[in-house]
């Protein structure tokens, strides 16, 4: 329990702000596992941009590191690049 009104505070903050990244960091897990599945060329060449615009913005808010998301956008198009 919080000794003081401001630690309370900054533990209700805390809170919202997790549930906010955990939210963003499932719909990203969702969505690179949803292009991963996709057997077809022209579907999957449509979901890139978007996947790794997605990647783009999580880095910029730091939800996940710009490590993460360089190794998934290289991964993701390797596997685009393989599809016939």
């Amino acid at each position: 329990m919080a000794n003081h009104k401001s630690a309370a505070k900054r533990a209700r903050q805390t809170e919202v702000k997790r549930l906010h990244n955990r939210y963003f960091a499932v719909t990203m897990r969702h969505a690179v596992r949803d292009l991963r599945a996709t057997h077809n060329k022209a579907e999957a060449e449509a979901m890139l941009p978007k996947v790794s615009s997605m990647l783009d913005k999580l880095v910029k808010t730091n939800i996940i590191h710009k490590n993460k998301a360089a190794n998934l956008k290289s991964s993701l198009a390797l596997h685009v690049n393989k599809l016939q």
